[in-house]
C-alpha cells in the first residue's frame, strides 16, 4: 500500500476521526459499547484482509509484542471508548472535549521521554498552543469531580493509543498495529457492553444504524488507523500528536456539512489557534548563528 506524504495522512486520519462526532449522533440509541464492537470488528475484517491482499512478509509475534499489543486494545480502544462513556453520564460534552483535546501536548511531553530523548522546545509549545485551540473550539464546559476524572482517563487512553504503538510499528507494520487492537477490543467491549446493560446491548442494529456502523468501522477506523500509524511511524509521537488538534475541526466540519449546526466565532478562532500550532510544530528548525558563521569562516580560508 503507497504511502501519503506523512502530514497529509496524519491530518487526514484527524480530520476523518472527528466526522464520528456527527456520525455518531445518528446511533445515539444504540447501545454504546456493542456498537463499537461491531465498528471494530468491521475495521479488523477490512486490515487484515488488506494484510493478506499485499502478501506482507509473515512475522512471528514475540510475547512483548502480544503484551503491548493487548495493552494497546485494553486501554487505546476499549478502554477508551468505556471512560468516554462513563464520563458523559457525569459531564458536559466540551468539559470531555477540552480534557482530551490536550492530547497534543501530553504527547510533546511523554513521546520522546519514552524514546529517552529531551522534548523539543518548539514541539511542546506548539503543542501547548493547539491545545489551547482544542480548548477555545470545545468551549470550556461545566462537569463534577468524577467527570474530570473519568476524562482524563479517556485522555490516558488516547494517549496510550498512540505511545503502545510506537514500539510495535517498526516490525508490524501500520497495517497489523492497526488491525491487530481492533479485533482484540471486540471481545473486551462486548463483554463490557453486557455488563453495563446486560442482554439489551445485543439487538440488531437497524438499516440506518448498520450504514453508520459500516462508514465508522470502514472509514473512521480501518482507514484513518492505517494513515495515523502509518504517519506516527514516519513523524514521531510528538510532531505527529499535534494533528489531535483537529479532531474538533473536523467534528465541526461534518457538522456544517451535514446541516446539524453552525460555526461560531469560538469554532472558527479554535480551528485557526490549532492550524497555527500545528504549522508551528512543522516548521523545521534553522541551523544554530554559530554554525553557520563556522562554515562562512572556513568558506573564507
Amino acid at each position: 500500500m503507497r504511502s501519503v506524504p506523512a502530514p497529509v495522512g496524519a491530518a487526514s486520519a484527524m480530520l476523518l476521526v472527528g466526522t464520528s462526532t456527527a456520525v455518531s449522533a445518528t446511533i445515539a440509541d444504540y447501545p454504546v459499547l456493542t456498537g463499537q464492537a461491531l465498528r471494530y470488528a468491521l475495521a479488523a475484517a477490512i486490515l487484515l484482509a488488506v494484510v493478506r491482499h499485499q502478501r506482507l512478509p509473515r512475522v512471528r509475534l514475540t510475547p512483548r509484542d502480544i503484551l503491548l499489543l493487548a495493552a494497546l486494545a485494553a486501554t487505546g480502544l476499549a478502554g477508551f471508548n468505556l471512560f468516554l462513556v462513563e464520563a458523559t453520564r457525569h459531564a458536559g460534552p466540551a468539559m470531555i472535549a477540552t480534557v482530551v483535546g490536550a492530547v497534543p501536548l501530553v504527547l510533546a511531553l511523554v513521546g520522546p521521554l519514552a524514546e529517552r530523548r529531551r522534548p523539543a522546545a518548539r514541539t511542546v509549545g506548539a503543542a501547548t498552543v493547539v491545545a489551547l485551540g482544542a480548548a477555545v473550539a470545545a468551549g470550556l464546559g461545566s462537569g463534577s469531580p468524577t467527570g474530570l476524572l473519568l476524562s482524563l482517563g479517556a485522555l490516558a487512553g488516547e494517549v496510550a493509543f498512540s505511545l503502545l504503538a510506537v514500539p510495535l510499528l517498526p516490525r508490524l507494520g501500520p497495517l497489523r498495529v492497526a488491525a491487530y487492537p481492533a479485533a482484540l477490543s471486540v471481545p473486551l467491549l462486548l463483554a463490557a457492553g453486557l455488563a453495563l446493560d446486560g442482554t439489551a446491548s445485543l439487538r440488531a442494529p437497524t438499516l440506518g444504524e448498520g450504514a453508520a456502523f459500516v462508514y465508522l468501522g470502514a472509514i473512521v477506523t480501518a482507514a484513518a488507523f492505517f494513515l495515523w500509524y502509518d504517519a506516527l511511524r514516519r513523524l514521531g509521537a510528538d510532531r505527529a500528536g499535534l494533528f489531535a488538534g483537529l479532531v474538533p475541526i473536523g467534528a465541526l466540519l461534518t457538522t456544517v456539512v451535514l446541516g446539524l449546526g453552525g460555526a461560531g466565532p469560538a469554532d472558527v478562532a479554535g480551528a485557526l489557534i490549532v492550524a497555527a500550532g500545528v504549522a508551528l510544530g512543522l516548521r523545521q528548525p534553522t541551523a544554530p548563528r554559530r554554525a553557520l558563521r563556522l562554515v562562512g569562516t572556513a568558506d573564507k580560508s
